[in-house]
């Protein structure tokens, strides 16, 4: 039978805080364990929460950024479970009523545009984190409890289940990490689990409109990861369907070792958490005039920073996807194009050289060697016809590793371009001579061998040769 897969997901985030939600500890990552711990994150008998009100402005600003209707009042509640990580035996989330609700994201996959719809976003704080003795908890033989994330403030993104395929899961993943990058709501270090998923997937027969059981993947902190984990899924589910058995709703956890989920436990509804008003944390009451202060903060978000790429500047909707994926990448073209370069070449360089290098080194391009500003200098220098573009990847390597300004190594190099005829001409003369092959291929309608006599004399003069000026005089001479 054929399938339609039925995917939704529950996005965490932890917000970029000095310190936790409910109490004063701080929320650097990498801490020695259980040292960011007070009274009140560890559930001690006696101690009174109160909310950080960043929090709050996060959680609102980030349903804002994607489209949510703003609750003007908010509560907490407490969400009841049992489990090693979480010291007061409940997790102080959202749940009946959540800061927002009701937005939307849009995302393309292969040339398909596609919107994808909010249930909501609401607040919470996240858990400890279980240390395992092995790779997963399926192949531990113990586990220690690290309490520093205790506490550490979440927001939950719970979509409707609008995407088919692994490839818009993670379409839609990415536009998310990219907006909250964009709103610096948050680190989003996948990394370090400041962006984790919850995936839902199930399976249907094509064209039926009944939901299928569901299983759940807790967890996943890579875009690799959901892909992967996806697409196993997926074809687990089908087998089983196949052999005519039956889908158990379950939690199950992604073994990236072995490249298969595996059962953890069944799947809870909400009614199993037994939710109760938070009776320590008063309401949350927000104006109307504070949620339009929040909305006008906002800077421009991806979608509408891509259509001025393209309006603007004339970048195809791909480049101009790619600058806009990252807030950071965004603002270093922004910065290339104010200091004068050409919007389409300097998009090539980001994409091309710039990130080819940034990926080997393993930096970002905050941490870019070569600044905005000089690698706009060097465009400056291909728009005067002082180097070729060729010469121009010798002369990025350089400025990759001095601080020097790109005329400086050009200079030092004796790396400017040749654009005099005179002494070009010899040096076409004698490839002409030696390659009379690649001549003859050339007169009888082969144009393509020019090619080679182009490269010959490149090679020649250790590409310093105008390419332009090359191929009209090699036309010229040849008839």
């Amino acid at each position: 039978m054929d399938y339609e897969a039925v995917i939704g997901l529950e996005i965490h985030s932890e917000l970029k805080t000095n310190t936790k939600i409910f109490c004063g500890c701080a929320t650097t990552f990498g801490a020695e364990q259980n040292t960011h711990v007070c009274p009140v994150c560890l559930g001690l008998p006696g101690v009174l929460p109160t909310i950080n009100r960043r929090v709050v402005e996060f959680a609102i600003k980030a349903g804002l950024a994607t489209n949510c209707t703003i609750n003007q009042y908010s509560k907490f509640d407490r969400k009841n479970y049992y489990y090693p990580d979480l010291p007061k035996n409940w997790q102080t989330s959202q749940y009946e009523l959540p800061i927002a609700e009701h937005g939307w994201v849009d995302i393309d996959v292969d040339g398909q545009h596609k919107r994808v719809r909010l249930t909501r976003i609401h607040m919470e704080e996240d858990a400890g984190k279980l240390v395992h003795s092995g790779t997963t908890i399926k192949d531990s033989d113990s586990s220690n409890v690290d309490y520093n994330r205790t506490g550490v403030p979440l927001i939950e993104i719970v979509s409707e289940p609008d995407m088919s395929s692994a490839a818009e899961a993670r379409a839609y993943m990415e536009k998310i990490k990219s907006i909250l990058e964009y709103i610096d709501v948050s680190n989003c270090r996948m990394e370090e689990g400041n962006l984790r998923a919850d995936i839902n997937v199930s399976l249907r027969p094509v064209g039926s409109t009944t939901l299928g059981t569901r299983t759940e993947m807790k967890n996943i902190n890579s875009f690799k990861a959901l892909e992967d984990a996806i697409n196993y899924e997926i074809e687990r589910q089908a087998e089983v369907l196949d052999e005519g058995g039956k889908i158990v709703q379950e939690t199950r956890t992604w073994n990236p070792e072995r490249g298969i989920t595996q059962s953890m436990r069944s799947k809870e509804e909400a009614h199993d958490y037994r939710y109760m008003p938070e009776p320590d944390l008063p309401p949350i009451i927000t104006s109307a005039e504070e949620i339009e202060e929040f909305r006008r903060s906002l800077p421009e978000l991806p979608d509408a920073r891509r259509q001025r790429l393209i309006n603007s500047f004339g970048l195809s909707e791909y480049d101009a996807g790619i600058i806009t994926s990252s807030r950071a990448m965004a603002e270093y073209f922004d910065a290339v194009v104010d200091e004068g370069a050409d919007p389409k070449i300097a998009a090539n360089w980001i994409m091309g050289d710039l990130s080819k290098n940034l990926n080997a080194d393993g930096l970002t391009i905050e941490q870019s060697p070569v600044e905005a500003k000089r690698l706009a200098q060097m465009i400056a220098l291909i728009d005067k016809g002082t180097i070729s573009g060729k010469i121009a990847k010798t002369v990025f390597v350089e400025m990759w590793k001095s601080k020097d300004a790109p005329d400086k190594i050009v200079a030092d190099k004796g790396l400017v371009q040749i654009t005099d005829t005179s002494a070009i001409e010899g040096v076409v003369d004698d490839v002409i001579a030696k390659n009379p092959k690649a001549v003859a291929e050339y007169k009888s309608g082969k144009k393509k061998a020019i090619g080679a006599l182009v490269g010959q004399i490149m090679k020649a003069t250790k590409g310093k040769a105008n390419p332009q000026l090359v191929n009209q005089m090699l036309a010229q001479k040849l008839g």
